[in-house]
């Protein structure tokens, strides 16, 4: 009865206050009744809060006739944000089937069950409405691929890892992850392997592989690439000049944003030298420079610039990017590191006329020698697909700091392969042998796909590799001597039986043959290295692999679940979670069982089957 009496009154002095231009403070109090002091001063804050935001670009406020709630504690607003964030993926699955079935959004809604609470207590929203405003772009899945008709598979290299914490993000929040924000080869990069370390910076890295049965499917194997970088430590990486380009716009104002963004690059700060240099550029409705070039053994300097930033304003990060590019030509090092290192959660909305136009200015920087490195912050306006896209325009690897120890995993730990470059443009072709093998699907990488003839062009861009990086990449493919096949056979097929043809002497002893093209920092010509990969590699026992193998295959098969899972068969998130659980191997930093319990709350997460199909059912 209390909070039925303030919630009325609430919205009386709400009111009001919104009656005049002028602050509450300067009004009269006209409410009376039993709203005392503390609820007045609750009313002032909010009305006070939303005349602020009406003078920011964030976009306009929204007129509501929805009754005032009295105020929540932190673990309501924690359900609360869990609960939109589920009715996100709701709704947009309740588009999907409207789209298969012809009905419209709001006669399928009330059908369907919720991730979060019965149906009956939930508000469908659209996704593209102003609760949900992240964006993200989603390739169409790798398909399945016949040998004898296409044996060539070309793609770039991929070395970002922000998709990983962007979906335990939404995990940990309690909602599942759109299927648009999975990138299955970012998932897998996310970890470190046992790989071979390279003993000298001539080659680069070192490549392996390793064939072993498909966890999800007997019928298939599944064919791992593994490629680690040339280690340096942090006290051998050349001299850097370095520019935080930090986005202070009023978007930016919530915990997981600037004062993250604040701890994270002040964590980076403290590990650099007299050798190296720190600018910070800020950009908001304009953009200014908030600290000169400073040696980076001045770190209270450094760390109180970054201390002083506030957020407010619209968000020009075209005019940001200028005038960072400016300040890093300023001290260019030669024989350095010159990278631009932009934070932000990604809501451009002011600046050049298009995205276009911002990737040619990256791209020209680029080849100037200065690389681009983006780090995501935040939600709700999260804007993956431009962070990611800068990054590779920029040569630089784009993550997702979700929390502190994610910071000092990717500013700290790894360091040397944020900041410098080993191999640039790199790029894998693998040519399956027809008589060995008879079809193929790469895992991940949709969005690295390259043609064929691009492999050998030296002027098409490609991944970069930093120092330390592992790379690893993972084909299911189908063994020709097993007769299994997911595509039918063609009426005037080319498949070719073993008595038709005879294969030259030595390469029927060959699964594939794989090659790596990369161009080391500074050259414009490309390298080579290419090797057989042995049928006699092949394992028939899946308890051959290696913990490393398995564990991939699990983190493979979680991210092709949560895209939706079409070819993983009856493999559930309970397989995938024994299959990791078995796997760890050595776990230093708790990263792979942390990994196991986020297959854990998206199991418990999950509606189950497809929404369409309960549709059609009703």
């Amino acid at each position: 009865m209390k909070y039925q009496t303030v919630a009325l009154s609430f919205v009386i002095a709400f009111a009001s206050a919104c009656s005049s231009d002028a602050p509450v403070e300067d009004q009269d109090e006209r409410s009376s009744g039993p709203v005392g002091r503390e609820e007045t001063e609750i009313v002032r804050a909010i009305v006070n809060e939303g005349r602020e935001r009406k003078t920011e670009a964030d976009g306009p406020v929204i007129a509501t006739n929805e009754p005032v709630q009295p105020p929540m504690s932190l673990p309501d607003l924690a359900q609360e944000q869990a609960a939109r964030n589920s009715q996100v993926i709701v709704a947009s699955r309740i588009d999907r089937t409207a789209k298969t079935t012809g009905e419209s959004f709001d006669a399928i809604a009330p059908r369907q069950p919720s991730i979060m609470a019965p149906a009956a207590q939930m508000q469908f929203r659209r996704a593209n409405e102003p609760l949900y405003r992240e964006q993200y772009l989603r390739p169409e899945d790798n398909r399945v691929t016949r040998v004898s008709e296409s044996p060539v598979s070309t793609f770039s290299i991929d070395v970002d890892t922000g998709a990983y914490t962007n979906a335990r993000r939404w995990l940990t929040q309690g909602s599942l992850p759109p299927e648009d924000a999975v990138r299955v080869e970012e998932f897998i990069n996310y970890f470190d392997y046992d790989y071979r370390v390279p003993t000298n910076r001539k080659q680069p890295f070192l490549v392996e592989t390793e064939i072993a049965p498909t966890p999800w499917n007997r019928e298939t194997h599944l064919f791992r690439i593994g490629i680690q970088g040339y280690e340096v430590p942090k006290h051998h990486l050349p001299a850097a000049n370095l520019v935080f380009l930090v986005d202070v716009s009023g978007s930016m104002r919530s915990p997981d944003k600037l004062p993250l963004l604040k701890q994270a690059l002040g964590m980076l700060a403290r590990q650099l030298t007299a050798r190296d240099c720190i600018s910070i550029v800020v950009y908001a409705g304009s953009s200014g420079v908030i600290l000169q070039p400073t040696p980076g053994n001045q770190t209270q300097r450094i760390v109180s610039a970054l201390d002083r930033l506030e957020a407010g304003g619209s968000t020009n990060g075209a005019a940001g990017i200028r005038l960072a590019y400016q300040m890093a030509h300023q001290k260019f090092k030669t024989n350095g590191v010159n990278r631009v290192i932009l934070a932000t959660d990604g809501d451009f909305n002011v600046g050049l006329a298009s995205t276009e136009e911002l990737i040619d200015m990256i791209q020209r920087q680029r080849d100037a020698g200065v690389a681009l490195t983006t780090l995501g912050f935040g939600t709700g306006n999260y804007n993956d697909h431009l962070m990611e896209q800068l990054a590779d325009e920029g040569n630089g690897n784009h993550a997702y700091i979700d929390r502190l120890s994610e910071a000092r995993k990717v500013l700290g730990d790894e360091l040397s392969a944020t900041l410098l470059t080993i191999a640039s443009d790199v790029k894998i072709q693998v040519e399956f042998n027809p008589d060995t093998v008879a079809e193929y699907r790469l895992i991940g990488y949709e969005n690295r796909a390259l043609n064929e003839e691009d492999f050998n062009n030296d002027r098409i861009d490609a991944g970069e590799i930093g120092a330390g990086h592992r790379v690893t990449a993972i084909y299911e493919i189908s063994l020709a001597d097993n007769g299994y096949r997911r595509l039918p056979e063609r009426r005037y097929g080319q498949e070719r039986s073993p008595e038709s043809f005879a294969p030259p002497r030595g390469l029927d002893r060959e699964l594939a043959h794989l090659r790596i093209r990369y161009k080391q920092p500074g050259q414009k010509t490309s390298r080579l290295i290419e090797a057989p990969v042995l049928k006699a590699s092949v394992m028939r026992d899946a308890a051959q692999a290696s913990d490393d193998f398995r564990f991939a295959a699990a983190v493979a098969a979680f991210g092709q679940k949560l895209r939706g899972g079409p070819w993983l068969g009856e493999f559930t998130w309970s397989d995938i979670a024994d299959l990791a659980r078995h796997a760890r191997g050595k776990d230093d930093f708790g990263y792979r069982t942390e990994f196991v319990q986020l297959v854990g709350m998206a199991e418990v997460l999950d509606p189950g089957p497809g929404f369409a199909q309960e549709s059609q059912r009703d």
